[in-house]
């Protein structure tokens, strides 16, 4: 009954175990947040948890005198506690847990500060998911509201106050024009600061410039932080989250270091216009949130079992602050993350993720009063025929999926068996140097990649003035319903934005590859959205165009008339964004909820239903595993932790508790 990194002791106790749950009760009595320790995440049973006199117990014990050592109570030095990677008893903490349970219960019946205690102990998850929430809720409101700060920065500087981007500069300002609602005296470029104009072939190589300048100094910042103070901060931190909640111990990974760190490069990394994400990195700071919080509660500090219980609800709350979408944060983490998820998480991880949904809308960083990223507004219904389209696009985001699984994996080998693996600082500067260089010219790839969702997942309406509503106008009167258009024919200006998308398209397929896997924060929600909807909307402009000039074709006939609105090319988007996404990570159900939360295009769930569906089998025909199971690690780990950080799964885990509890798999019961 060997364990590696566990030093066990006699298990009589645990053919005894309470008919109480665990789950009601915890002591926050003389608790403290500790920031003084060596260790981000201290050793079960090391000696600071334990009472005077317990060498001489426990002595006694093994000498055959006074009283049996139980190894649930933790007398000997050392007895409980894990090594760095390693793997945790989940048997002897279960069981460990319902003694302290047990022990609570029948003191509760003594006096009434015993009572108290108790109540306390019963109370304290909800506590402690409650202040999850509130935590890291406003840190992601803070992280969204620094990275258009300063994304916006690249491209110029507000005069009333340098800490207001560009919307916000504008928003008082009486000298804006409909066609330029974007422009105001308040808000200058960079060309117009140093030159005093802002047209001229001499203004565009100085804003190209300076665009360039700022996206080098904020990768140089971000690498060199994570480099200099916290390896563990970058990558999205999904893959290693899963490992943890399987029962793998990773120290630091969850500590203060690496949090301060991931929120400040995670910041810098997103406005250097690198091609990737915030949404996946704010799951390793809700988790990080979580785990130092757990300090707080004795329950959640000496007993690593249950502190994986939270940290499932807190990975519900990463995706919830992400996205706005707190159910589908909660599905996330059943679908995606936890190996261990009994009921009572459930109901933590959603009342987890609706305070942390409260608290975003609260601090209301996107400006628009609305909790959802991307909200749309699709006036035309979709159609049966349709589906073959969205079909496709699930086909399209299935072989994206397992290109860019198999083409990232690839570049991370050779980063690793090559001299480019040593410079870290000079592989992310010249990343962003090319991307930089490339993205500034075309203002699809300039744009941040939630700003180019946004743009592609947008109905043209009879206020638009984007380049994507640039249709003919013709000389009869449209039918229009309410703000919508009837479908028109392409003009100049929507040749001119598809030309652009499609050279988008091929950027962010080829600069994603290389950029996921880096030394710093990256997520690839973002990104993988990218492809997908640039991909839907250029699919959707030309069934568009099908439609208006072959409408008296079969597939047209009865439902497509002339004059009346019969696609939407941002429905396309949003199906093809949800296709190459399920594609890359192979989520299905917690994907379709974030899309129609994420959106509020619950009528459209039919439509997103299909893709995903397609986009999952045809990347599993080509690959069995998503981008988590198979995505670089940013730090070197021991072989035992590379074994452990494929894929696990919970008949893995029951087969390793019965190993150390000497028992039958089938008699584990495992909820």
């Amino acid at each position: 009954m060997e364990n590696a990194g566990f030093r066990s002791g006699s298990f009589d106790s645990l053919h005894n175990p309470s008919e109480d749950d665990d789950d009601e009760m915890v002591d926050i009595a003389g608790a403290t947040l500790d920031f003084s320790a060596t260790e981000d995440d201290p050793p079960l049973g090391s000696g600071s948890y334990e009472e005077p006199g317990s060498s001489s117990s426990g002595a006694a014990g093994m000498n055959g005198g006074g009283k049996p050592l139980d190894p649930l109570e933790e007398t000997l030095p050392g007895l409980g506690t894990y090594e760095d990677f390693n793997t945790i008893d989940w048997v002897r903490e279960k069981s460990k847990d319902r003694e302290r349970h047990r022990e609570i219960t029948n003191k509760s019946k003594l006096s009434t500060m015993a009572l108290l205690h108790s109540v306390s102990d019963a109370f304290s998850g909800w506590l402690l998911m409650l202040l999850v929430g509130l935590m890291s809720g406003a840190l992601a409101g803070g992280i969204d509201i620094a990275a258009h700060w300063l994304t916006d920065m690249k491209e110029g500087i507000c005069l009333v106050g340098f800490w207001f981007n560009h919307e916000h500069c504008c928003w008082k300002s009486n000298e804006t024009t409909f066609q330029e609602r974007d422009q105001c005296p308040q808000w200058q470029s960079w060309a117009e600061l140093i030159t005093g104009t802002a047209e001229g072939p001499f203004a565009y190589i100085v804003n190209y410039m300076m665009y360039i300048f700022w996206a080098l100094l904020f990768a140089f910042l971000a690498v060199a932080l994570v480099r200099a103070f916290a390896p563990y901060a970058c990558g999205s931190g999904i893959p290693e989250i899963k490992t943890i909640l399987s029962g793998f111990i990773i120290r630091g990974y969850l500590g203060k270091w690496t949090l301060l760190i991931k929120v400040i490069t995670l910041v810098l990394a997103v406005s250097s216009g690198l091609s990737l994400g915030k949404e996946g990195p704010l799951v390793h700071v809700a988790c990080c949130c979580a785990n130092i919080l757990c300090h707080l509660f004795t329950k959640y500090r000496k007993n690593e079992a249950k502190r994986r219980e939270v940290l499932s609800a807190a990975a519900a709350v990463g995706v919830s602050v992400a996205f706005g979408a707190p159910i589908g944060g909660v599905l996330f983490s059943l679908e995606e993350v936890s190996y261990y998820f009994p009921l009572k998480t459930l109901w933590r991880s959603f009342f987890a993720a609706l305070v942390a949904a409260f608290t975003l809308r609260s601090i209301n960083p996107f400006g628009n009063s609305r909790l959802v990223l991307f909200y749309v507004e699709f006036h035309a219904p979709w159609h049966l025929v349709e589906l073959g389209p969205f079909i496709l696009l699930g086909i399209f985001g299935g072989l994206w999926g397992a290109l860019f699984i198999r083409a990232n994996i690839a570049w991370c080998r050779r980063r690793k068996t090559t001299r480019l693996g040593h410079y870290p600082v000079t592989e992310v500067l010249v990343v962003a140097a090319i991307t930089a260089i490339i993205a500034f010219p075309n203002s699809y790839t300039r744009m941040s990649g939630a700003e180019l969702i946004a743009e592609l997942f947008n109905d043209c309406s009879l206020l638009d003035s984007s380049q994507l509503c640039g249709y003919k106008q013709l000389n009869n009167t449209q039918t229009a319903v309410g703000n919508c258009l009837a479908d028109r024919p392409a003009g100049v200006g929507l040749y001119t934005a598809l030309w652009q998308l499609a050279l988008a398209l091929i950027f962010k397929i080829v600069i994603t590859v290389i950029t996921f896997g880096m030394k710093v924060p990256s997520g690839l929600f973002i990104p993988s959205m990218a492809v997908g909807a640039i991909a839907g909307r250029l699919l959707g402009v030309g069934m568009e165009q099908l439609a208006y000039y072959n409408h008296d074709w079969f597939i047209f006939k009865g439902w497509c008339s002339p004059g009346a609105d019969c696609i939407t090319p941002g429905l396309y988007a949003m199906v093809g964004a949800a296709a190459c996404l399920g594609g890359v990570t192979r989520m299905t159900v917690s994907l379709v909820v974030i899309m129609f939360e994420l959106t509020g295009g619950l009528e459209y769930i039919v439509p997103l239903m299909a893709a995903t569906m397609t986009s999952k089998w045809v990347a599993d025909a080509l690959g069995r595993e998503g981008i988590y199971e198979l995505s670089p690690r940013c730090v070197p780990l021991p072989p035992l932790g590379r074994r452990l950080l494929g894929i696990i799964t919970k008949k893995d885990i029951l087969k390793h508790m019965a190993h150390i509890a000497n028992r039958d798999p089938d008699s584990i019961l495992f909820n």
